[in-house]
């Protein structure tokens, strides 16, 4: 059992996720070592960190939690981030004898089609493969990621959603869930050796619903502007054929194909033998709902 003033490692503790599980792990009384990206550049680098860390007064790292994530999705920056520097992190764990291993992956891989998606199973599969203790929490759609078009509608202007804007469902959450529920991950037996689904608290939304929420918060209409699936598909195509000239171009179409992909797929459990998304098979965890992080951005927040 991994008690608090022992040791951390936290990877990716500058991003959105990894912020909320620093904070979680000190309130707990955990000592926690950050990793920086380029002590994760190598296997040796992260050992030597981890090393390091050992010979201080607080001891050797017990467990290691690791939060990063391609900032881009690009096949380059995803196979250095989301495979590569996990697989160092890994190996550099397993050298230092630490009993556990979280893994902040995602709920689409369920369906792979992008570059980060296909970087996160193989190192998922290794993971799995190497006999130390892990958990694998694939969350839903975060909070953030759903808070894009909150300062143009705040300021009156359009809510733009793709097709009839029910094309997709998700369960949000919250970066404070989502970091209680990895930092328990590291003492819960049933999260052992296990891949773990999750949303926040249902029901799952799609983006009319989050515009009704909108709507409801501002206490005035909101302009709701539908995007053609077939416009983002044919954007795709031209920058595509453009991106065999043009590099530039041909990020931009990767862009796009991220774009689409989260524009047609839901962010809830994937059903295989019925072929579809289920709400019923989305766990939900956590107190903290979308309308309240709404309610904060557009009512408290200044503008």
């Amino acid at each position: 059992m991994l008690v608090a003033t022992m040791v951390i490692a936290l990877a990716g503790a500058t991003g959105t996720i990894g912020k909320a599980t620093l904070k979680r792990l000190i309130q707990l009384g955990y000592t926690v070592r950050p990793l920086s990206r380029q002590e994760l550049a190598s296997a040796q680098a992260c050992s030597q960190a981890l090393g390091l860390e050992a010979q201080k007064a607080s001891g050797p790292v017990k467990a290691v939690i690791s939060c990063m994530a391609s900032r881009t999705g690009q096949a380059e920056d995803a196979w250095a981030v989301d495979y590569q520097a996990n697989a160092n992190l890994l190996l550099a764990a397993k050298e230092h004898q630490a009993s556990k291993f979280v893994l902040l992956s995602a709920i689409c891989v369920q369906k792979p089609q992008l570059a980060f998606q296909h970087a996160k199973l193989k190192f998922e599969e290794e993971l799995q493969a190497s006999g130390l203790d892990y958990s694998i929490v694939r969350p839903t759609a975060f909070f953030k990621s759903l808070s894009g078009q909150l300062a143009r509608v705040k300021k009156g202007g359009p809510f733009y959603v793709f097709g009839d804007g029910r094309l997709t469902y998700c369960k949000p959450i919250s970066d404070d869930d989502l970091a209680e529920f990895l930092v328990d991950c590291l003492n819960q037996p049933e999260r052992s050796n296990a891949t773990l689904l999750v949303g926040g608290p249902g029901p799952a939304l799609c983006p009319m619903d989050q515009a009704a929420m909108m709507q409801a918060l501002l206490s005035r209409p909101v302009k709701v502007r539908h995007v053609p699936i077939g416009l983002l598909k044919a954007v795709i195509a031209t920058l595509s054929l453009l991106g065999r000239f043009h590099s530039g171009l041909a990020k931009k179409a990767d862009y796009a194909r991220i774009g689409l992909y989260y524009a047609t797929e839901s962010m809830l459990t994937w059903d295989a033998r019925t072929q579809s998304y289920r709400e019923d098979l989305t766990p939900s965890i956590g107190s903290q709902r979308l309308i309240d992080h709404y309610r904060k951005v557009l009512l408290e927040d200044p503008a």
